[in-house]
């Protein structure tokens, strides 16, 4: 039996310890600064408000003030599982409290710029770390299709854990694999990070489909026969998502493996950015949509936009990644969204 530490108490963070739990390992989920109130919620009622699922019994949950207790007891893996933006604030909490290696699985999807160049969150976290006196670390990254509240119900989900030593991703793959949770393992980190990533901006790609598929058009024609148009744009982003990792000496087979084609697939399905895609492809902008439509939804993709958009556009041009670079000036700039399907590879 094996001690897992989880900081994050959101949807994905606590869905994580089902089959922790099942594997009858010990598993302490540590909210964050912001999860307080949150947490007693959760302690009182022993229901996951966003999972809508009671939790496991022998998961505890405890707020952030009790980070140093439990990191001074014998941990063997810590997972995070906040937000990206909570990267920083987690990687600065951390270094004031471990003095092992120990084990880190980052679950968290995003992608960073650092001194003008994309940063997977792997490599960002290393960095934060040694900025602050942590000089050696072990972390790893996870990818592939799951959704939160499936992995909850305990749901056939397959997934991928990626680490440059494989023996490491093994291993952690060994420690929380189930009958339902089925982790395969990669040793190309940027690869599977930057699928991951990406994937969120063409899943409102997608999401649009429908609303992009004619013009003028009722919607009755359109629910029906978006089809087409949703085939076409699901070609074209993983022809861009191909382009886009191989640029960042990321691997072809992780685009067409679980990270990418899976990723994408359940993010179009039943993700919040393919939401955001389908008010985006009626015409609505994105800050109307996210005012109107979602205003309490974190849309992973939009925020991504944002943060790496004016250095994908200073690297690429819309002739190469047409769908891209039109998302990108739908959220960054306020523009209707328009596909220049003649760029299509």
């Amino acid at each position: 039996m094996a001690k897992i530490l989880i900081i994050g108490a959101g949807s994905m963070g606590t869905a994580f310890s089902f089959p922790c739990s099942d594997k009858n390992h010990s598993v302490v989920i540590i909210g964050t600064h912001l999860e307080n109130s949150f947490i007693d919620q959760i302690n009182s009622k022993k229901i996951h408000p966003s999972l809508e699922c009671d939790v496991p019994i022998n998961v505890k949950f405890l707020k952030s003030e009790k980070l140093a207790e439990e990191i001074n007891k014998k941990v063997d893996l810590i997972v995070i599982a906040v937000s990206s933006k909570g990267i920083d604030w987690v990687s600065a909490e951390l270094s004031k409290v471990i003095r092992n290696k120990i084990p880190i699985l980052i679950l968290t999807k995003g992608l960073a710029i650092n001194n003008n160049k994309y940063e997977v969150l792997v490599h960002k976290m290393r960095r934060l770390l040694k900025k602050n006196g942590i000089k050696e670390t072990n972390i790893s990254a996870a990818g592939g299709p799951c959704l939160a509240k499936g992995l909850a119900n305990r749901v056939h989900t397959s997934v991928v854990f990626a680490n440059s030593d494989i023996k490491i991703a093994n291993q952690i793959a060994q420690l929380v694999s189930t009958d339902y949770y089925h982790v395969f393992t990669s040793d190309d980190v940027v690869g599977v990070e930057v699928c991951a990533a990406i994937k969120n901006i063409f899943a409102m790609m997608l999401g649009a489909s429908e609303g992009l598929c004619i013009s003028n058009a009722s919607k009755q024609i359109r629910e029906k026969n978006y089809l087409n148009t949703a085939a076409a744009l699901l070609k074209q982003s993983i022809h861009e998502m191909i382009i886009f990792t191989e640029k960042e000496k990321g691997e072809k087979e992780t685009v067409i493996g679980l990270a990418g084609v899976g990723d994408l697939y359940v993010s179009d399905k039943g993700g919040r950015n393919s939401k955001m895609g389908q008010y985006l492809g009626q015409g609505i902008t994105f800050k109307e949509a996210k005012k109107t439509k979602m205003p309490n939804d974190i849309v992973e993709g939009a925020d991504l936009a944002l943060e790496i958009g004016s250095k994908v556009k200073s690297d690429f041009d819309i002739k190469t990644l047409p769908l891209m670079v039109s998302i990108i000036n739908t959220i960054c700039d306020e523009k209707p969204l328009k596909i220049e399907w003649n760029y299509f590879k």
